[in-house]
């Protein structure tokens, strides 16, 4: 039984193609590490600080449409099912 480097008989484009895979694979393992090591902390660190900012964001939106909100009263209220309308 012999142990064969199994690149050694595939053609030039077969050995470009493999060894391109192997590069994103190392790449993708090095981005999985970084993006763990990195920036989930961060987000954990700062996430509640982030929907603070955004509540208050959103809020100042609402408080927006509710100042250039036509100021008509609203419509009265459907009848209840059964009475006769007016």
């Amino acid at each position: 039984m012999s142990f064969e480097n199994p690149t050694a008989h595939k053609r030039p484009w077969e050995q470009r193609l493999h060894e391109a895979g192997t590069r994103v694979e190392e790449d993708l393992r090095r981005f999985v590490t970084y993006f763990n090591d990195e920036i989930v902390p961060d987000v954990r660190r700062n996430g509640s600080e982030a929907l603070r900012s955004a509540a208050a964001e959103l809020n100042r939106l609402a408080q927006r449409m509710d100042d250039h909100a036509p100021k008509t009263p609203p419509p009265p209220p459907p009848p209840p099912p059964g009475e006769p309308k007016s």
